[in-house]
């Protein structure tokens, strides 16, 4: 008996860790449709709310536990972006009641553009009236509480579960700097960096069956601009896939996708295309051989100050309420007022970054409409095997790369106003940013390239 207990203490050890290891995943989702026309985020040229839905707009959670206990939440959603104030109270609530820290939980939004506004977003762009915001301040709290629900039911609903994670590949995105929309049906050579990975991560039970799948890509979703709710490209993917996969929850999450967009684009059919070739990028990962993720989790987290430029002088300002229209001049009013009653401007943001390993796969959190040179320096950095979510935490504006800060146009320059900051970024926003992420990663146990 005890040369038994012996033999089977040696078998056990010498098992790869993934084998002795089991993760517990918890999966939940929850319907976020408005049930009242609202205002849609996302184009300033809308004008009038919301009038009817094409298909139904999700919040989705993953909770991860590992072998140790360490824990972690991973949400999806269907919404243009997590303001900062709803995505803060989220992240308290979840601290008080659960003890998660911000650096274990990650809020994603998809950014489709034919999603509800929340409260204290783009506050420059839509020309609401008091009981349009009245009706967003009503979305925006049952949304917030409703995403609260979401998380506590994913941590409660943890099982035992396996792992794996892979990249496929696909290529409708296309830098929108460099390749015009009018001329991209006679396009022979698309120009400008972009990224084609297809980031997925498989969830499966005791009985091997697939029950969650949580993936990525890197494009604007913004095929569609109808007054219809939809999840545009994104949802049309989640919802084949879960056409595919029965028993699974499909959870999408965007990449660094500031200036890459869908082309061609504008119809239902084009977006349910794109959805198509997605989910079929996926399922091609999801039926080859994966990299089995053992139960180690490490997460890390920091808000960097972000600086900004010198904001503009209120004879500047002045300049701009006369020459200007629409958003531009309502941006512009709002900060000459400030300057009028000597209310200070921010001279910097508190931005997000966060990095994840789960198991062996590394998982970089960017706050913001992030430019895709960031993913291209991050995967210089660490492997092209890495995952790049943005769009995480706070989006609170456009977050330029040096080249495109030098070139201006709008992701560079006049998005700004969109968001309601105050100036445009310090050049030193890509180096601070890359500076972070580089300590993050050493933390988290990032293994360099």
């Amino acid at each position: 008996m005890r040369l038994t207990c012996i033999a089977l203490l040696i078998f056990a050890f010498r098992l790869p860790a993934s084998a002795q290891e089991t993760w517990k995943v918890g999966i939940a989702r929850t319907k976020i449709t408005p049930t009242e026309s609202v205002w849609m985020a996302g184009y300033g040229s809308r004008t009038k709310p919301s009038e009817g839905t094409l298909h139904d707009l999700w919040g989705k959670a993953l909770a991860f536990e590992d072998a140790q206990g360490k824990k972690a939440l991973f949400v999806t959603t269907d919404i243009l972006g997590f303001s900062k104030e709803v995505s803060d109270r989220v992240r308290q609530h979840l601290q008080n009641k659960h003890g998660l820290s911000k650096a274990q939980i990650i809020l994603s939004s998809s950014h489709t553009h034919s999603g509800p506004v929340l409260s204290n977003a783009l506050v420059d762009i839509y020309p609401m009236d008091d009981a349009q915001r009245a009706q967003v301040a009503r979305y925006t709290a049952y949304f917030e509480q409703e995403i609260i629900r979401l998380c506590e039911e994913a941590l409660k609903s943890m099982k035992p579960a396996k792992l794996f994670s892979g990249n496929g590949v696909l290529r409708f995105a296309v830098n929108r700097r460099n390749n015009e929309e009018s001329q991209i049906a006679d396009l022979f050579e698309l120009k400008g960096p972009s990224d084609h990975a297809v980031p997925v991560i498989k969830v499966m039970n005791q009985s091997n069956e697939v029950t969650a799948i949580l993936f990525g890509y890197t494009c604007h979703t913004t095929v569609l601009s109808s007054y219809l709710f939809s999840g545009d490209y994104a949802g049309f993917a989640q919802l084949e896939l879960e056409k595919l996969y029965p028993k699974a929850t499909a959870l999408f999450f965007q990449g660094s996708a500031g200036d890459q967009n869908p082309l061609p684009r504008r119809t239902v059919a084009i977006a349910r295309q794109y959805g198509k070739e997605l989910a079929a990028a996926v399922e091609s990962v999801i039926e080859e051989p994966m990299n089995a993720l053992s139960s180690r989790l490490s997460t890390t987290y920091s808000e960097i100050d972000l600086a900004f430029n010198p904001a503009p002088t209120r004879e500047q300002l002045e300049k701009k309420v006369a020459a200007t229209s629409g958003y531009e001049k309502r941006w512009a009013e709002r900060m000459l007022d400030k300057v009028k009653k000597n209310e200070p401007l921010m001279k910097s943001y508190p931005y997000p970054v966060q990095v994840w390993m789960i198991g062996e796969q590394p998982v970089f959190s960017l706050g913001g409409e992030v430019t895709v040179e960031y993913t291209v320096k991050i995967k210089e950095m660490f492997g092209k095997h890495v995952f790049v979510a943005a769009y995480t935490n706070d989006v609170m504006g456009y977050i330029p790369s040096l080249r495109v800060w030098k070139e201006g146009r709008y992701e560079g320059e006049t998005s700004q106003m969109v968001y309601g900051l105050p100036a445009k970024w310090h050049p030193s926003i890509e180096s601070s940013i890359m500076k972070e992420v580089a300590d993050l990663s050493k933390k988290a146990g990032v293994p360099t390239r």
